[in-house]
């Protein structure tokens, strides 16, 4: 959660998700984005100047979401490597047409827009364990671009703009046509992956297929199309199995077929052998971010602590967190909620009612019942909940809000069944200010890149693992090991630690 101090209330809440499997596309794997729109040149063409202006005007809007652009050599190395797999597609001027980006964000994504725009996440390149597995996945990035996959899925979407291409699970499943869904739709869901439109089951597969003619043609091994694949559809189940929720089919894996159908795929598409450089790739993300960057406020297990804005809270028992460029987003079962800001006036009763008014919108009014105000933890605080008729039952939605000082104030906003709204009682009680002290010692975490020992193996390099629970199921997601594979002495692998 990054946003600036004098953001608005955005009409962003998450999505109380009936569907366990809409909870998974903000987790983890949102998926490869399509944005764009206007004629649509033939496939392979070179990137023609109208492609490029509106890259190029969507690209900011894109990092701000993602966390922003990295620098560095991490984000250097990526780049080169993606240029390099970009060439392969045959387009004009590839190497200079097309600009890859390494976002600091720790969600597992990569995506595409027009103009050669190709993205991919810190989180991403962490799961991954060798240089032909991103040039993999920047090649199917690639591939969607060479394709103009963007400007036929926004045709066939009776073009719908960056901002308005947004997924609508609540609106149709609890909400129905109150209005209330639009506007809860982008922040429980948090970030691009809803600025976006995913791409159909046949262009996913037409860039897995064109990804895997670029390895080859680059001399890469084509089974790590297959290869990164597996590791993502491990990643998720491991996500889910910590979260204590429902595993599902992860995005980007698999916008359409099940996780094991495109791994098989991928895997009989690549036909020869190649390079794997695992060493070379392994050196280069050596001490990169992994999981959340302090900046942005971190998750340690049922708390959510942010260092720069001072404040840390506790989500209820059973259910879990994500954290978002502008937001955390809390769900379960029975309910949803986010912590977010926008501007303060100075009075905590004029800014619930404004997000009360935010989250109608132009469809529908929502008033609380009535505003009181309250102290948390010696914080000035105030809260209301109105009753919203939904489709799936009356539903409360409960703004409770903090005055930080220094015209700063957060707010939850939550949905839960009518009469439930308590279960985040305890959530709202938890908030509290951090000392300066307790702020200095978030520590992120990082990858190290280790060569093993000749006494070592899975379970003592495991335990080096910068985590209280998991650490073995996460060191061999992490190092693509399945459950029996061991480790040799002299091969260089991945642990996750606390530096600074």
């Amino acid at each position: 959660m990054s946003f600036s101090k004098t953001d608005l209330p955005r009409k962003i809440a998450p999505k109380f998700m009936a569907l366990a499997s809409s909870a998974a596309l903000a987790l983890s794997l949102s998926g490869c984005a399509a944005v764009g729109g206007g004629n649509i040149p033939s496939a392979n063409t070179p990137i023609s100047q109208s492609e490029a202006q509106q890259g190029a005007e969507a690209d900011p809007q894109l990092l701000a979401e993602f966390g922003g652009r990295m620098t560095g050599r991490h984000a250097d190395y990526v780049e080169q490597v993606g240029k390099n797999i970009a060439v392969q597609s045959g387009l004009g001027n590839a190497r200079e047409d097309f600009q890859v980006r390494l976002v600091n964000s720790s969600v597992n994504n990569a995506f595409a827009i027009p103009g050669g725009y190709i993205y991919t996440t810190r989180q991403l390149v962490a799961l991954m364990n060798n240089e032909a597995e991103l040039a993999a996945v920047l090649g199917h990035e690639v591939g969607h671009v060479a394709a103009r996959h963007s400007q036929r899925r926004q045709a066939a979407s009776q073009r719908n703009t960056l901002a308005g291409a947004g997924l609508a699970i609540l609106s149709g499943v609890l909400l129905g046509d109150t209005g209330l869904g639009d506007t809860l739709s982008r922040g429980f869901l948090q970030g691009s992956q809803l600025l976006t439109l995913s791409f159909s089951r046949n262009q996913e597969l037409e860039a897995d297929r064109l990804g895997v003619q670029y390895l080859n043609s680059a001399g890469y091994d084509p089974r790590a199309m297959g290869m990164v694949l597996a590791s993502l559809a491990a990643q998720n189940a491991l996500d889910a199995q910590i979260q204590g929720r429902s595993a599902t089919i992860p995005e980007w894996a698999s916008t359409h077929p099940d996780p094991a159908s495109r791994v098989q795929n991928a895997l009989q598409m690549a036909q020869g052998t190649g390079i794997l450089s695992r060493d070379t790739f392994l050196n280069n993300i050596d001490g990169l971010v992994y999981g959340d960057d302090p900046a942005q406020g971190v998750i340690e297990g049922q708390q959510f602590i942010h260092p720069d804005f001072r404040l840390k809270f506790t989500a209820p028992n059973g259910f879990y967190m994500v954290n978002g460029t502008r937001a955390v987003s809390i769900n379960g079962q029975s309910g949803q909620a986010q912590l977010t800001t926008g501007q303060y006036n100075g009075n905590i009763e004029t800014y619930v009612r404004q997000v009360f008014a935010a989250l109608g919108g132009q469809r529908q009014q929502i008033t609380p019942q009535s505003i009181r105000r309250t102290t948390i933890n010696g914080i000035p605080a105030a809260y209301g909940t109105a009753r919203v008729n939904a489709q799936g039952g009356a539903t409360d939605l409960t703004v409770f809000a903090y005055e930080f000082g220094n015209n700063q104030a957060f707010h939850f906003q939550a949905v839960a069944p009518a009469g439930r709204a308590n279960v985040f009682g305890p959530m709202f009680n938890s908030m509290q200010r951090i000392s300066q002290s307790e702020a200095n010692a978030i520590i992120p975490r990082r990858l190290d890149i280790v060569t093993v020992g000749a006494g070592d193996t899975v379970r003592t390099l495991a335990s080096r693992m910068a985590y209280p629970n998991a650490q073995e199921a996460r060191f061999r997601v992490l190092n693509g090991l399945s459950s029996s594979d061991v480790v040799q002495a002299g091969q260089k692998v991945k642990i996750v630690v606390r530096s600074r």
